[in-house]
């Protein structure tokens, strides 16, 4: 009944198995890939034709997580997998870029690759399994794709790169690098690090791509035994040439030279949307339809050729300038931290909040659930560039470049011991041409330090770009949006002065090689040492002290079985401090206490109740306290928190008392000494005593007059 094809390696110490045939045999390509005891299920289909008039490729890949894949049931009221976690987002972009540019030119007919997660041993993460799954799915379906692509996760400890680390050891590395590539060369990377320098970075890409050749070998051999017959992809409509011509010789290569040499955004944009209406009107019927098609590859060649030919771009820079750069700081007066970063007519304003342990965000996981305290999200709306649009929640888009700029910052932080907040950071994109996730990074590193936050070092980031035809190469340092749609590459390096903290890569050709990569790194670090300094005047490291709109936190730690007493039956003691003072608490299994609040006042109330709780009496010590009951044999006083004690009725006055209620009443505020705690707790006290020690003070002091 089936016919099953697999092929097995040994990879990373590990069994790598890729097997086809028995499930999800009606999709164009389905493999079950399997490495330690996780195993993914990638499918790949493409639709049978066109859908007419559309002149782009539309390829979506899905990644997806099943509860039962870990032994787990779906939390929530239905019970089931629901919209797609950011880790799920973040693992459908990075299967995404490199199989996008390895389809062939002419197809596009509407393609989805679906990976799907159906047994995780909480070792070895899908991410990997799941990309090289998708590429042996799309290799052996007989789709257009010009792969296989192969990739694999370098960490980096003590010296030596380590090939597809366990995840259990991913906090124990100074390196989280996944990469993917082609026999020629890498197509993408992504990374975060601490603070390593380029030359780390680039031993580990080259190690990598070395790595995946097994992977790639694998898959070839499997599709030998097993690939579909080839599609055949429509020709080229013979009208695409006639029509070309007709727009060079009406001189369109000239027309958008004279645009694109406009250097300001938005009348670069009305001068290109000029030309290219008055080329429509010289065609007719199905000649408009071509043209729109070809108007793209028209400007590519114009922009492509120019920056090739004379080092000079669109704006006016030559390929290693950084726009004009102004950053400033506490722009906004009642947030935390603020920052507006302007790098030529790309802009973030970006705020910084900081918070307790119970804004943490608690994200559930396949592998387990955890407590974040440090959160970056990136909103891209549409007045940035100009336009008029529907305010969505945060797409694909949004969700990765803040995941960028959070692995860019999230180095540098300060421990949670040394700086006990939820930091927040909000960058909102106001204006946009290019390398916007870049702007936020450094918008980010001002805006915590401005907000008080002790960062390692400040952060800045820079978009790289490759222009390449042939063997000729020119690698552009802080990309506009026009260079980056138009160009080969989009190569993000982010960073301190002392190395590298985050660095992604996407190629858009076939590959490139290691010596364009070494020279973007020295450029990038070039550029990034400039935003650094201009970054320097507008601040250089943390305030002293966090913003006097935070809260100020106070810790400290009582003992384990104290616990119970300060949190009371059902919640009751702590909700009480909480009402009373306004400061926000947070309790720790171990004993450790923070105590937050805006008002100095209000955290010492709460900080001096809570120790008065915890604290036990001391005998010989004086303290106020209040009578809440009056009873025959004497009156009980609240003197130490929630701890109550009995004056006796003998120890009211120096005097015989025939009635308590003689002496105090409910409510009254008294002086009370401890004068004993029996074995079970209760303690004794009394009133006279403090009388008489208040009496004999006043008589010394009338002798010594």
């Amino acid at each position: 009944m089936f016919n099953i094809y697999t092929k097995e390696i040994e990879w990373g110490g590990r069994t790598l198995k890729l097997e086809t045939g028995q499930i999800a045999r009606q999709a164009d390509g389905a493999v079950l890939a399997t490495y330690g005891d996780t195993v993914v299920l990638c499918t790949a289909v493409g639709a049978r034709s066109v859908k007419p008039g559309q002149d782009f490729f539309p390829l979506t890949v899905n990644y997806q997580e099943k509860t039962y894949a870990a032994g787990k049931i779906p939390g929530g009221f239905f019970k089931r997998e629901a919209r797609p976690s950011e880790k799920e987002t973040l693992v459908s972009r990075l299967i995404d870029r490199p199989l996008r540019p390895l389809f062939a030119d002419g197809y596009l007919n509407e393609t989805q690759v679906i990976c799907t997660v159906v047994s995780h041993d909480l070792e070895n993460d899908p991410d990997i399994i799941a990309m090289i799954g998708a590429s042996a799915a799309l290799t052996i379906s007989g789709l257009p794709f010009l792969g296989p692509i192969g990739g694999c996760r370098v960490g980096y400890k003590d010296g030596e790169y380590l090939l597809n680390p366990l995840m259990p050891d991913y906090p124990e590395m100074d390196l989280d690098l996944v990469l993917a590539g082609t026999h020629e060369g890498v197509l993408m990377v992504e990374s975060e690090a601490q603070e390593l320098s380029e030359e780390v970075m680039l031993g580990a890409v080259a190690f990598g791509h070395e790595q995946m050749m097994p992977v790639i070998n694998a898959i070839i051999e499997l599709a030998e035994e097993c690939a579909k017959d080839p599609r055949e992809i429509a020709p080229i409509d013979p009208a695409v040439a006639v029509v070309k011509e007709k727009l060079i010789a009406g001189g369109i290569l000239d027309k958008f030279a004279d645009a694109y040499g406009e250097q300001e955004k938005l009348q670069r944009q009305v001068n290109i949307a000029a030309v290219k209406a008055a080329a429509l009107e010289s065609l007719e019927g199905d000649e408009v339809s071509i043209a729109g098609g070809l108007f793209k590859k028209l400007e590519a060649q114009v922009v492509r050729g120019s920056i090739l030919k004379t080092s000079m771009r669109i704006d006016g820079r030559n390929t290693k300038q950084v726009r004009p750069i102004v950053a400033e700081v506490g722009k906004l007066p009642l947030t935390h931290g603020s920052a507006l970063f302007t790098r030529g007519e790309t802009q973030a304003l970006v705020t910084s909040t900081l918070g307790t342990g119970q804004d943490e965000q608690i994200i559930d996981q396949l592998d387990g659930s955890y407590r974040e305290h440090f959160l970056l999200h990136y909103n891209f709306p549409p007045y940035s560039v100009g336009e008029a649009g529907f305010l969505r929640g945060p797409g694909r888009r949004e969700i990765g470049h803040g995941k960028l700029a959070w692995r860019a910052i999230r180095p540098l932080l300060p421990t949670k011991e040394d700086f006990p907040y939820t930091m927040r950071v909000v960058s909102e994109i106001t204006e946009s041409n290019g390398s916007s996730s870049m702007a936020t990074v450094c918008g980010a590193s001002l805006a915590l330090m401005d907000a008080g936050v002790p960062l390692g070092s400040p952060v800045a980031g820079i978009a790289m770009g490759l222009i390449k035809e042939g063997d000729d190469f020119a690698v552009l340092s802080d990309i506009l949006g026009d260079e980056d749609h138009l160009g080969d590459m989009d190569f993000k390096v982010a960073g301190t002065v002392n190395g590298v903290t985050a660095l992604q890569m996407d190629i858009k050709i076939t590959s490139i090689t290691q010596e364009i990569m070494k020279v973007a790194l020295e450029q990038a670090h070039e550029g990034r040492q400039h935003i650094l300094g201009e970054m320097s005047k507008a601040l250089t490291s943390g305030r002293e002290g966090v913003s006097e709109h935070a809260p100020r936190i106070t810790t400290f730690s009582i003992p384990k079985e104290k616990i119970r007493e300060v949190i009371g039956t059902g919640g009751k003691v702590i909700r009480e401090i909480t009402e009373e003072t306004g400061a926000k608490i947070d309790i720790d299994d171990d004993g450790t206490i923070k105590v937050a609040a805006v008002d100095q006042e209000a955290g010492d109330a709460a900080v001096n109740w809570i120790k008065s709780i915890v604290a036990e009496p001391e005998v010989g010590v004086v303290y106020d306290g209040k009578v809440v009951r009056c009873v025959d044999f004497g009156a009980f006083v609240n003197f130490m928190g929630a701890r109550d004690g009995l004056v006796h009725i003998s120890e009211l006055e120096d005097r015989r008392v025939g009635k308590v209620t003689e002496v105090v009443n409910e409510g009254d505020m008294v002086k009370v000494k401890c004068i004993g705690v029996e074995r079970g707790g209760k303690v004794k006290l009394s009133m006279k005593r403090v009388n008489q020690e208040t009496g004999e003070d006043l008589e010394a002091n009338a002798e010594a007059e």
